[in-house]
């Protein structure tokens, strides 16, 4: 459980110092298509980072496998999705692009395995 939740915390942390750096440090070097970017890979490990967390207190309620595999889900998601926005804004590469939706797939599977683990816990 305790890992879950301090992995969460870490994340929203590591999301507020991005979202203040691409708000203060990067608004005058990166076009805005780019401040977006970054922004977004910002917001998804923040929405990401909460549900690390709810995992967290989920796997204090009732441990379960599919909540441990939801959390790695969760946390895959935020390395390739976020990751890969940040990277993409900093650099420009835009072939960085290709990995993104491979962590929108991770975290569609975070959230399908959360939601089974829910549905078990509530028979």
């Amino acid at each position: 459980m305790g890992h879950w939740v301090a992995w969460g915390a870490v994340n929203a942390a590591l999301s507020v110092a991005a979202g203040a750096f691409g708000a203060h440090a990067l608004k005058a070097r990166l076009p805005e298509a780019l401040l977006v970017t970054f922004e977004t890979g910002a917001r998804y490990q923040m929405y990401h980072a909460l549900a690390l967390i709810a995992v967290g207190l989920a796997m204090g309620a009732r441990p379960s496998s599919l909540f441990s595999a939801a959390g790695w889900a969760f946390t895959v998601g935020i390395v390739l999705f976020s990751g890969s926005l940040y990277a993409l804004a900093l650099s420009g590469v835009r072939g960085l692009g290709a990995v993104t939706p491979l962590g929108g797939v991770a975290f569609l599977t975070g959230w399908v395995l959360f939601a089974i683990a829910g549905f078990k816990l509530g028979r």
